[in-house]
């Protein structure tokens, strides 16, 4: 059976059990259950077409409703074992007869829920990618480089903080896009694409609701992802924006993510992603890193400050004011910022090496790379500072 199509299917079996009143932590268990339950069923049902379709609960026929029924079932088992038993028969006796599942989609709520305000972002990204996503504990445990058992642990302690939240209450679509967000920025590790299932949760999120700020992201995720296969070379080693083959960048992606950014520009309701979104895609428009519009992705930077005013977006900004207004202008802008920033000094040694002054460019890189996130960018960093230093004893 199709584990993409299992996958998919999640967050609505899953919604349909808090419906009926099972509360979240027991629901997203019994869904579990019914997905393994498919895995070990389903790759012996027949095809379509293999024989007449007699079965209401065929799971070829109607793969939601045949997960809701067996679901629900490994709900109402799990409450019969409970020491609570007397409490809840009366959700027994109430059983839906199988057949196809309700039409209501509460997906996006399941989104809400998974990134309430009550869970750390580490713990809204693990839900959010085991109700919504469909991924198994361990798979996310992979992900993010982490034991499957405090994984486990994160997961429980999440589902059991949300487990009383109504549904029937408004989210806030901000908070789901910054879990979304976090989710695309981890990349790939282990034996799952993040960023490919983050751009899938934001597809099927911006399916459900019809926001100017969900278009941003997703355009701005398919803008960034269409440079992918540009970003490292054969020996694994980072190849910076300018240095990028745009010949393997996918023009596909590009033309989706700005048509869907045009579209929520048109709406006049700008976001921070779409703003984000709007400078990725001058990237993407320029044939050469010499033709990139830096004058325009400074005004976009100037937009995106004004709606976040974040630091970091400010230490962007000064790379793109040294691109276009000169080096010196950037390491005036960079002047006004914190020194402690993420990545403050492998700016501030890009604007001097352009600016000429090698010896302080090599010293702030080798600096920048003692302080790297990763172990690719510290390699990166450190040999532009090598580089420098034997340019400088030629």
């Amino acid at each position: 059976m199709d584990e993409v199509l299992l996958r998919s299917l999640t967050p609505s079996v899953l919604t349909v059990l808090v419906r009926r009143g099972a509360d979240f932590a027991a629901a997203e268990d019994a869904v579990q259950d019914a997905l393994v339950e498919a895995l070990r069923v389903w790759p012996d049902a027949p095809s379509p077409g293999s024989r007449p379709h007699t079965s209401r609960e065929d799971p070829i026929r109607d793969a939601k409703g045949w997960l809701v029924t067996v679901a629900w079932r490994k709900f109402l088992d799990a409450t019969r074992a409970d020491a609570a038993r007397r409490r809840r028969e009366d959700r027994v006796e109430e059983e839906p007869a199988p057949g196809p599942a309700p039409a209501v989609d509460d997906t996006l709520q399941l989104y809400f829920l998974c990134a309430h305000p009550s869970l750390t972002p580490a713990s809204a990204v693990a839900l959010t990618l085991r109700a919504v996503g469909g991924l198994t504990t361990r798979q996310i445990a992979e992900a993010y480089l982490v034991p499957e058992a405090t994984m486990a642990q994160r997961i429980s302690r999440a589902k059991r903080t949300v487990s009383g939240v109504r549904f029937d209450r408004p989210g806030d679509v901000a908070t789901v896009l910054r879990v979304l967000y976090l989710v695309f920025n981890e990349g790939y590790s282990g034996d799952v694409d993040l960023a490919a299932e983050a751009i899938r949760l934001t597809r099927q999120l911006a399916a459900a609701i019809d926001h100017p700020e969900v278009a941003g992201l997703l355009a701005l995720m398919l803008l960034h992802h269409a440079r992918r296969a540009a970003r490292t070379a054969p020996d694994g080693s980072l190849v910076p924006l300018a240095e990028q083959d745009r010949g393997r960048w996918d023009t596909a992606l590009i033309t989706e993510g700005v048509g869907i950014l045009q579209t929520a520009l048109a709406r006049d309701r700008l976001g921070e992603f779409q703003a984000q979104a709007a400078i990725a895609a001058l990237h993407a428009d320029a044939p050469t890193a010499e033709e990139t519009d830096w004058v325009q992705i400074v005004e976009w930077y100037d937009e995106l400050t004004r709606l976040t005013d974040n630091p970091v977006v400010r230490l962007n900004r000064a790379v793109a004011v040294g691109e276009a207004d000169g080096p010196r202008a950037g390491l005036a802008a960079l002047a006004t910022l914190d020194a402690s920033l993420p990545r403050h000094a492998a700016v501030a040694a890009y604007l001097h090496e352009r600016d000429g002054d090698l010896a302080t460019a090599a010293r702030l890189y080798a600096e920048a790379a003692h302080k790297a996130p990763n172990l690719a960018e510290r390699d990166h960093l450190t040999r532009q500072a090598a580089r420098l230093n034997t340019r400088r004893h030629q």
